[in-house]
């Protein structure tokens, strides 16, 4: 495999200070896409999706606005990719289509899963211009960007941070990292090249956040595997574990695992089979044997099958969830069977995986879920870690990174405690215009910046208004009132969610709307007129009576 690599200087005569400008990600876990701008260039970072919060009702995916890099197509000469997990690369097929064909680097996990994921969109290779690129590998962007990336231990293969080396200075992006002492691969954090650097100066350094509250370190792959071990040889039926699909390090742990356990592997759930088949097409996964469907192990007894399942998150239509409820076509839970999380619950599905958790105990089933058994590790850096990478860098600047404000905030102040601290920190957020020149740090603007809303096929049709609708509908109700004209004045009322059936109720309602119309029509006012005068008429009475605000859905009909 070779590297690009171009030793060009970059043109001193541009303007002298580099743009960062995150348009996801800061502020935030989720959607991460960065954009440095020097002169006439931009390169972008990564491109990712977050998943909907409960209150974003009927939302399936977000991704980030890319309204500047629209607006500045014709200067963006490079995209780089650091890892292959959903809010690094997720956004990608809502991103690229829409801006001009430019190279997009990445590792080979990393670009196997980005393949797959726009062949589900109907892109092919040709539509994107996809360059491989090692973990150590060197190229160049444009003039202004000399790109060198670095190999950081993550919860996935090939996951790097990189070096920037612009015209005012080295920019170092670790990406998201943890510094595993016993990696499932073998393959350490490049603490030495991170130190190199910090030799040679790092302008500014952007950091992973994610854990900066959690002292110590974070714990290693491998212990989770001795765990994991520990608890499935003890367990006396079958064996159903979840975890990330992108957790290909654990999963092929697992395998393992079931091998000398004399247990049969049988892959359920799309988007588990979709990134095994793609670690194994590139070699990233072993298997001791070949995966068995649920069809082939009707011959094996309970303690020789182990099945590996999507639904870490409690996803209502994944494989987990449909076992926890009874609604697997093929499979059903039963006493003595045993279920293992190995994974924590992201921001957000707290809720919908306890859910789950309280069903599997309602049928029987013996389940693991850390904190109590430690079967899952998380693929970020704890303070340990953290101050350990500022420390090897020496930084004159710092923008903590990848983290919700508090993430951010509790990494500045760590930063703070170190023998040579960053002579400045800043705690950005998605939009600011983060200006970087030798002696200069500071926001100087903002671009456009926030959530694009993925429904169904819809991209973007959905505001955040029409999500309070939904929000106000789900908790208040809807009353839909149809005034007829002629030949007689009359108001009909439908409602959903607002109350039982309540005749006195809707014959008040009725007759203020129709007192409301009435008048109007006396008055000659216009029939917008009229329909608002109904509107307010309702409302006001709703509230008075009932302490509610249902959605009001008024309508004139001549």
């Amino acid at each position: 495999m070779t590297k690009a690599t171009n030793d060009a200087p970059a043109d001193q005569s541009a303007t002298p200070y580099l743009e960062v400008m995150p348009l996801g990600g800061m502020g935030e876990i989720g959607k991460n896409i960065t954009v440095y701008r020097y002169g006439d260039e931009i390169m972008v970072v990564d491109g990712g999706l977050a998943f909907p919060d409960s209150y974003q009702v009927g939302i399936d995916l977000i991704v980030p606005r890319i309204d500047y890099l629209q607006q500045n197509a014709e200067l963006i000469k490079g995209w780089i990719l650091t890892h292959g997990h959903e809010d690094h690369i997720g956004g990608l097929p809502y991103i690229l289509p829409r801006l001009p064909r430019v190279p997009v680097y990445g590792a080979p996990l990393t670009l196997g899963l980005v393949r797959e994921k726009l062949a589900e969109f109907g892109l092919k290779d040709g539509d994107i211009d996809l360059r491989e690129a090692d973990t150590n590998a060197k190229v160049q962007i444009g003039t202004h960007f000399g790109v060198e990336f670095i190999r950081m231990t993550h919860s996935i293969p090939d996951n790097t941070g990189y070096i920037l080396t612009t015209p005012v200075g080295q920019v170092l992006h670790t990406g998201d990292f943890k510094l595993d002492e016993e990696p499932s691969d073998g393959q350490l954090s490049d603490l030495g090249r991170i130190e190199q650097a910090g030799k040679e100066g790092v302008l500014l350094l952007i950091s992973d956040s994610t854990n900066a509250e959690r002292p110590g370190r974070t714990a290693s792959e491998a212990e989770v595997a001795r765990n994991l071990e520990s608890l499935i040889a003890s367990c006396k039926g079958r064996v159903f574990m979840t975890t990330f699909a992108s957790n290909v390090h654990r999963i092929q742990n697992v395998i393992n695992i079931a091998h000398r356990q004399s247990r049969r592997v049988v892959m359920e759930g799309r988007s588990m089979l979709k990134y095994a088949q793609v670690s194994q097409s590139l070699g990233y996964m072993e298997l001791p044997e070949p995966f068995l469907t649920n069809d082939e192990v009707g011959t094996l007894q309970d303690q020789q099958v182990l099945y590996v399942c999507t639904g870490s998150q409690g996803q209502p239509m994944s494989v987990l969830s449909r076992l926890a409820f009874g609604n697997h076509a093929k499979i059903a839970l039963r006493r003595g069977d045993s279920v293992i999380l190995s994974s924590n619950p992201i921001p957000g599905n707290e809720e919908a995986v306890n859910l789950v958790i309280n069903r599997l105990y309602e049928l029987g089933v013996d389940v693991y879920y850390p904190p109590t058994y430690r079967v899952h590790a998380s693929g970020h850096g704890s303070q340990e870690e953290l101050a350990t990478v500022l420390n090897l860098a020496r930084p004159k600047f710092f923008l903590p990174w990848h983290g919700e404000p508090r993430h951010q905030i509790n990494h500045a102040k760590l930063a703070q405690t170190l023998p040579r601290p960053p002579k400045r920190t800043l705690i950005a957020r998605n939009g600011d215009v983060v200006r970087l020149g030798p002696d200069e740090f500071k926001v100087t603007g903002t671009v456009p910046a926030g959530a694009v809303y993925v429904d169904g096929l819809g991209v973007g049709d959905v505001s955040d208004d029409v999500l309070l609708d939904r929000v106000n509908m789900s908790q208040e109700g809807l009353i839909i009132m149809t005034a007829v004209l002629h030949p007689t004045p009359h108001v009909e009322i439908v409602s959903r969610g607002f109350v039982r059936p309540n005749r006195e109720l809707d014959a008040q309602i009725r007759r203020v709307a129709l007192e409301a119309v009435e008048t109007g029509m006396r008055e000659k006012k216009r029939l917008e007129d009229v329909r608002d005068d109904m509107y307010g008429a309702v409302r006001r009475f709703v509230r008075k009576v009932t302490g509610r605000n249902p959605v009001l859905i008024p309508m004139i009909v001549d």
